[in-house]
């Protein structure tokens, strides 16, 4: 029997680092004082059933600053108790006793943090390279029959294998990311082509390619194909200030919505991690002030409109969930601490 061990906060200064003293926490209307975990909730999904402001959940459960950067782990099966008798709320595990039995049945996965299937093709795709990031991978240098064309179940050969893996991915070099601001390159979207295996030694070593999202052909490249783990990382706000823009909107259009993947350019080296929340706001409009006589154009603050929850972090750029959105998120739109 799997043993599942919550660290709770001893410390009040760890709490002091990761709430927001100046915003008390508060909870949904109709929170629950006992709520059973269930298959298919997610950690997001059971925050907003008690907190208002979910990316607050290491707040609600005393989370110190180590804990919040591990997975947590929630099963289903138990049980989240709130206490509400303090100035600020908190949550807990009730402890169950049940008697020694024999268990036949598979151990329990732990929840996901967000919707694992609207992430699951990012999470083992390679999103960003630099702009030379696959001179050095595999390439593929023929298709079979002397064809220019491959799709599934057709034999490639490839050169430079210099690893063994289980299953390679295809790709391609793509559109370059750049900053809205500055116009620095910030890297480049690989263009996910499919999925391939080694079935010989050599160079070139011969393939034999198992899917394909399009036609394949003599120059793309093979990288081993990552493990794709479940992300189950605390939702959290950034510890330090946080300010950029959605550079990308995935779909090749320029407007998405909840349980939309966009692209931001900030990531690992401004301090965006797993599991961080950042508020997306839309640009205030203009209006024309007309008082004696003058007018002038006044520019009206932003308004918050969507939450988004970071599940995979580049250098300098980093891809997000939309959680939650009140119209749709734009290309172009701010993203921030929130």
């Amino acid at each position: 029997m799997r043993k599942i061990i919550f660290a709770l906060l001893l410390g009040i200064s760890s709490v002091a680092s990761l709430a927001q003293a100046d915003k008390p926490l508060d909870l949904a209307a109709g929170a629950p004082d006992r709520y059973i975990v269930v298959p298919g909730d997610t950690l997001w999904g059971i925050a907003t059933r008690f907190l208002k402001d979910p990316y607050r959940w290491a707040e609600l459960w005393r989370l110190n600053r180590d804990d919040v950067r591990n997975p947590q782990r929630i099963y289903p099966g138990q049980v989240l108790v709130l206490d509400r008798s303090g100035d600020t709320p908190k949550l807990a595990l009730e402890t169950i006793k049940v008697r020694p039995h024999e268990y036949v049945e598979p151990l329990k996965k732990e929840i996901s943090a967000i919707p694992a299937g609207a992430i699951e093709p990012f999470i083992t795709q390679p999103l960003v390279i630099e702009p030379d990031g696959l001179d050095t991978a595999a390439r593929i240098v023929a298709v079979q029959d002397r064809r220019v064309l491959a799709g599934v179940g057709d034999r490639v050969f490839v050169t430079g294998v210099r690893e063994k893996a289980r299953t390679w991915q295809v790709f391609r070099p793509a559109a370059a990311l750049r900053d809205p601001d500055s116009g620095e390159e910030l890297g480049r979207e690989a263009q996910f082509l499919g999925t391939a295996v080694q079935m010989s030694e050599g160079d070139p070593a011969e393939f034999t390619l198992r899917t394909a999202t399009q036609e394949i052909t003599a120059g793309d490249h093979l990288v081993p194909a990552p493990r794709a783990d479940v992300i189950s990382y605390v939702p959290r706000p950034p510890e330090k200030r946080i300010q950029g823009r959605v550079i990308a909107v995935k779909g090749g259009v320029n407007f998405t919505g909840a349980m939309g993947v966009v692209a931001v350019n900030r990531g690992r080296r401004d301090g965006i991690e797993v599991g961080h929340v950042l508020a997306a706001d839309t640009a205030g409009p203009t209006v024309t002030d007309r008082f004696k006589g003058e007018r002038r154009d006044i520019q009206l603050p932003n308004q918050k409109n969507a939450l988004l929850f970071v599940f995979r972090v580049f250098d300098r750029v980093a891809y997000a969930l939309v959680m939650e959105s009140a119209k749709p998120l734009a290309l172009g739109d701010s993203v921030r601490t929130p």
